[in-house]
């Protein structure tokens, strides 16, 4: 069953953690029988685009999210190019001028295209990885009676000190580029796009997948500068723009589902969720730690933990190695299945 054309909702004059978007704009797609009332809703995460076919390692007959069984719809974040973002909206707000994204803004802005346009009355289940994980994080706390369950993928339900810190690393590099000229650059600013894909690259795989030359991916590549080059500053200066980058960031740093309704006291936000939990994050994540969802899970009042075996580091949540694509399948698909 195919997915349908993305397609884009106008919320009109749309109140942002930041100030505000005179016609905010979200990109979707749908697959499956709009009638099905098993809803799974799927939103994207850092780096990636609907055109691109970010969500298809999870999307098909007879994967994860089969639509013959479920109604998909895949969300587009704000910031990322496809919804509203600092490339595509108008003065005065375009550009550097884009007001600052939270991930709250995201699913108030979701839940409108769900229950205005699409008839949606609940939420079967979200799934997401990284960034798209933290919207699941964020859907039951902000909506809490309207999600029954939620997958969470090489995540966190708030960005720790440490990965705000290596998210620095990037940005900084992009903020003093020659060429990014404070985000006023008539073209593709890319010294600093490269900067920031080099700095990002290290970060997304684990030490063993490098020590294991993995880099390489069987001889597609000659060495890891080529690497390098193709898979991060190419398809980055291809696909993004360079505000577009820095205001996804922004969101990314500032995740923390306490700040919706809990004053701050993480703790008591994880304790509060009432939909059952998934949480799967990667052996090797040099950023979104398993230790980590550890201790969220024990917060949690119906969760399961499933760490995956792998050496690909944060990248394993997000299609990019095949065995790992298949633990995370198979153990959705029995989560699913559990009344």
């Amino acid at each position: 069953m195919q997915a349908t054309a993305i397609q884009y909702y106008h919320h009109g004059r749309f109140k942002v953690a930041g100030g505000v978007l005179p016609d905010a704009v979200t990109a979707y797609q749908t697959y499956g029988d709009p009638n099905n009332e098993k809803v799974i809703v799927f939103p994207t995460c850092f780096g990636v685009k609907l055109a691109l076919g970010s969500q298809d390692y999870l999307v098909g007959e007879g994967k994860a999210l089969d639509p013959s069984k479920y109604f998909i719809v895949t969300f587009a974040l704000f910031c990322n190019g496809e919804s509203s973002s600092p490339s595509n909206t108008p003065a005065p707000y375009g550009g550097p001028y884009f007001p600052f994204i939270s991930y709250e803004d995201n699913i108030r802005a979701q839940h409108a295209v769900l229950t205005k346009h699409l008839g949606v009355r609940k939420i079967f289940c979200v799934v997401g990885f990284s960034m798209g994980g933290q919207q699941a994080y964020h859907w039951p706390v902000v909506f809490p009676d309207f999600v029954e369950r939620f997958v969470a993928i090489c995540t966190s339900a708030r960005t720790s000190p440490h990965n705000q810190c290596f998210l620095e690393g990037p940005k900084s590099a992009m903020l003093a580029s020659k060429d990014f000229a404070d985000g006023h650059y008539e073209s593709t600013p890319q010294h600093g796009i490269r900067a920031f894909a080099r700095v990002y690259s290290a970060w997304a795989y684990g030490q063993t997948w490098f020590r294991e030359h993995k880099y390489l991916m069987d001889g597609e590549y000659p060495d890891l500068n080529s690497f390098i080059r193709e898979r991060w500053e190419g398809r980055f200066a291809v696909n993004w723009d360079a505000n577009d980058m820095l205001a996804l960031l922004k969101t990314w740093q500032n995740g923390d589902i306490s700040i919706v309704r809990d004053g701050g006291d993480y703790d008591k936000a994880l304790r509060s969720i009432k939909a059952k939990g998934l949480i799967m994050p990667s052996k090797t994540d040099l950023y979104f730690p398993p230790e980590d969802s550890a201790v969220e899970v024990s917060h949690l009042r119906d969760a399961e933990l499933h760490v995956i075996p792998t050496v690909w580091g944060h990248f394993a949540g997000g299609g990019a190695n095949p065995p790992d694509v298949a633990f995370i399948s198979g153990k959705i698909k029995e989560f699913l299945q559990r009344p």
